[in-house]
């Protein structure tokens, strides 16, 4: 099988009570496709996921260097509640959207690209339960599987997790890459 994101790397943020689908199934997609994907997170070395799920960061948020990243996921649950409140996780997704980096955000995880101010005049979906916080935050809501607007990928649910990450794949595959 062809691996059409060596040499990608991929940072994934997590906090207590990620959707367990919502990390772990872009982590495996994207290692499967030979991207070296680390996680991140706030505090804690160990967090749990909605159903229980564990995950071991690699890094902490603090010590992520955007130039070291192609792309950006942030899960939903209840992780992104508390990950809008992290100054740094705002200050590291508004320079991954400068820098042109693939952001991608489902369920509840656009909280995170409103708090960070990077939905305005953007095409996005997400969990039905915040369309309205995305529509207030001056973005263009769908209710559809998977949008891409420009390197911003997101989508609704864990349903739609196959799409999304296809999404992700075929973006990254076509972006070149941080290393040789």
């Amino acid at each position: 099988m062809e691996q059409r994101l060596l040499h990608r790397n991929v940072l994934v943020l997590v906090e207590q009570l990620y959707e367990d689908l919502e990390l772990w199934y872009p982590v495996l997609r994207l290692r499967e496709e030979g991207a070296t994907v680390l996680i991140a997170g706030a505090g804690t070395s160990t967090y749990h996921g909605k159903h229980g799920y564990p995950v071991t960061a690699d890094m902490r948020i603090e010590d992520v260097q955007v130039k070291d990243f192609d792309a950006v996921i942030i899960p939903g649950g209840y992780a992104p509640d508390h990950l809008r409140r992290n100054p740094l996780t705002l200050s590291l997704v508004r320079e991954m959207m400068e820098q042109e980096k693939v952001i991608g955000t489902i369920c509840h995880a656009a909280w995170v690209a409103i708090s960070a101010g990077i939905v305005k005049d953007k095409q996005m979906t997400c969990f039905h339960s915040i369309k309205d916080d995305l529509i207030n935050a001056g973005a263009q809501y769908s209710d559809t599987e998977v949008i891409r607007d420009g390197f911003l990928i997101s989508s609704r649910q864990p349903s739609d997790l196959g799409m999304f990450c296809r999404e992700i794949i075929e973006v990254l595959s076509e972006k070149t890459t941080t290393k040789p």
